[in-house]
């Protein structure tokens, strides 16, 4: 089995049965818009996994969707029904719509799991974190807030995904959660870039999470990102946090943008 790595939160999880896409989403730099999943990539994926509504994770999934015919797995907030037809949030749409129509889509809940016979899903506890940061050196401070009726980390979820006789983890964009206690993953993918922004775990957080789900292998991602007109947007000390993890006697991986391993 394949892991690929797109940054922030785009992973292509492969077998020779499946090819997940998690996170299609957009790199959100002004000076390099493009897509963080490659198109090249996209007709061959055969599922799509998506954990919250965010541009950088969410902006690419119906186009992946409508080239390859591959089916989304997301959480149910992202999805509505409107009349006969089941709807998704609208990925460049302003605000909250639901007017993205796709053929095959699979709403997800926190402790549900879909079984797609090649491989299960099921639904984990995230929570995005409000967006912190500070402009102009600081003169001007500014908070997008999360939560009902707000757009930032709608349908937030992870997702404990089998395959193949492994157990990998996503945890999408979150704060620490008790819940995640005991999970004990092959793979760990986790955000570690929360430090300054807030919208996530920052490193410390990050490493209590590790010992709270004691994974095989860690994974660091959502860090050290160019968004909208900042270099390293949410920074984190990759290299500290690999050291700390090895010291707990778990292996950590830090992947660059387009590696690929085998588990």
């Amino acid at each position: 089995m394949k892991i690929k790595y797109y940054w922030v939160n785009t992973f292509i999880i492969q077998n020779d049965k499946v090819k997940i896409a998690i996170d299609p989403g957009q790199n959100v730099y002004l000076f390099e818009l493009r897509t963080l999943l490659p198109k090249s990539e996209w007709s061959s994926i055969t599922h799509i996994l998506v954990t919250h509504g965010d541009p950088d994770h969410y902006w690419q999934a119906d186009r992946v969707a409508e080239a390859a015919k591959a089916p989304i797995i997301c959480g149910k907030n992202l999805v509505k029904q409107v009349g006969s037809e089941t709807l998704l949030l609208g990925p460049r749409s302003r605000g909250i719509q639901y007017n993205t129509h796709v053929e095959e889509v699979y709403p997800l809940d926190v402790g549900e799991v879909v079984d797609l016979k090649e491989f299960q899903v099921k639904g984990l506890k995230a929570v995005h974190g409000p967006i912190k940061l500070k402009l102009f050196f600081g003169l001007i401070k500014l908070e997008i807030k999360t939560g009902p009726g707000e757009r930032i980390g709608l349908g937030g979820i992870g997702f404990e995904i089998k395959i193949g006789g492994k157990v990998i983890v996503n945890l999408g964009d979150t704060l620490l959660q008790k819940e995640w206690e005991g999970l004990k993953p092959d793979v760990l993918m986790i955000p570690i870039g929360g430090r300054v922004v807030k919208n996530t775990m920052g490193e410390e957080e990050a490493l209590e999470a590790v010992k709270l789900i004691s994974p095989k292998m860690v994974i660091p991602c959502h860090y050290n990102c160019d968004a909208l007109w900042i270099r390293k947007l949410n920074p984190a000390d990759d290299e500290m946090f690999k050291r700390e993890v090895e010291k707990m006697g778990i292996e950590c991986k830090i992947m660059k943008n387009g590696e690929e391993i085998q588990i």
